[in-house]
């Protein structure tokens, strides 16, 4: 089957600067093409320009970077506009089979549903509508454009429970079946054996409240039997001065440390060595570093803010609390061989793989998709 992802924004910018990343091999959309290309189909990413890497690179499948237009009004790092896209759609329909593309409320969405609707899929990730001037322009996406030309597709997949539920209001053909987002476990493998320390996976900017985990892993390292336990914090950001300072104040320097970025490779290792994955963020969707966790063999502890916390909750990968402190961290930590097992007994649901495979079941049995 020849297939076509459609996925303008691959790394996610911050205050609409869009990062220059040296390889597109760590963002999720790369895993989720790997894993059709594990199943036999053959593969081609469409993507912005302005998020091509600045180092040559060779894939096992066709990537093709699109120019941006009209930037003053579009700008690349939140809503692309392609026009080069649509020319290559009335191009190149007719070689595809399959069109994936992310999110009701984009562009390549829009020209793959006027272009080859019966073969395009929607891969849904957002909750609601988007801020930006007031969710007006959202708003009414939602209620002319997706209805007009996007409720012609095949279907849409959600990304999570939140992502249907939304979804659902606008458009008929919503698939109930639910679609995360795959690891590549030929990159992150799984163990149970686990080292005294939790990690952090997030930007330091506010939205992703590190200070806040920095804050109860004082107070849980400070209970007796807990003194020696670390914590890893992996990314970086304009916070990352302030984190310093905090850690210095809380006289935390031998038990916290701030890793900066760090390939797939490291930060493999540090997941699947850690007892438990952390999370308190104020603002997320499907965090690509909660799924890396567990099929890592790796439990979550989280607030109920990222879309992933009902399956977390429902199959007893971790622990989700609003307010999680750190009696939580002892809960996690004394009974990780518990939750590590539940862990590597879900993560073949998380595969690239399961993932690529699951899409293609769903869009075949698109006829099963609820009407509204």
């Amino acid at each position: 089957m020849n297939i076509l992802i459609l996925n303008a924004i691959l790394h996610t910018p911050q205050r609409q600067v869009i990062p220059r990343m040296e390889s597109i091999k760590d963002c999720m959309i790369y895993s989720f093409a790997l894993g059709f290309v594990r199943l036999g189909h053959d593969v081609t990413l469409v993507t912005a320009s302005e998020y091509k890497p600045t180092v040559e690179e060779t894939y096992p499948f066709t990537v093709i970077f699109i120019p941006s237009a009209c930037t003053r009004i579009f700008s690349p790092a939140l809503q692309p506009f392609q026009p080069g896209l649509f020319r290559f759609l009335m191009k190149e329909k007719n070689r595809f089979d399959l069109v994936v593309t992310s999110q009701v409320f984009t562009f390549p969405t829009l020209f793959a549903a006027m272009i080859c609707p019966r073969k395009t899929v929607v891969w849904q990730e957002l909750t609601g509508h988007q801020r930006m001037w007031r969710y007006i322009p959202s708003k009414l996406w939602h209620h002319t454009v997706a209805r007009l030309f996007i409720d012609r597709t095949r279907c849409i997949i959600p990304r999570s429970e939140d992502a249907f539920r939304f979804t659902g209001r606008y458009l008929r053909r919503v698939s109930p079946e639910i679609v995360d987002h795959g690891v590549n476990i030929d990159k992150f493998t799984a163990s149970h054996v686990k080292k005294r320390q939790l990690i952090c996976v997030a930007q330091l900017i506010p939205r992703k409240n590190v200070d806040g985990i920095i804050d109860i892993f004082h107070r849980f390292v400070r209970l007796r039997g807990y003194e020696d336990m670390k914590l890893y914090i992996a990314g970086r950001g304009e916070m990352h001065d302030e984190l310093e300072q905090q850690i210095r104040t809380l006289r935390l320097t031998d038990n916290v440390f701030l890793l900066g970025f760090v390939g797939h490779e490291t930060l493999s290792r540090y997941l699947r060595e850690s007892c438990a994955l952390l999370v308190n963020t104020r603002q997320d969707l499907n965090m690509v570093s909660i799924p890396e966790a567990i099929v890592s063999g790796t439990p979550v502890v989280t607030n109920p803010t990222p879309a992933s916390a009902t399956y977390i909750r429902e199959n007893g990968l971790g622990i989700v609390r609003k307010s999680w402190d750190a009696a939580d961290l002892v809960e996690i930590v004394d009974h990780n061989h518990t939750y590590v097992q539940r862990c590597m007994a879900y993560r073949e649901k998380l595969t690239n793989v399961y993932t690529a495979a699951k899409m293609i079941e769903i869009s075949e049995n698109s006829y099963l998709c609820r009407a509204k």
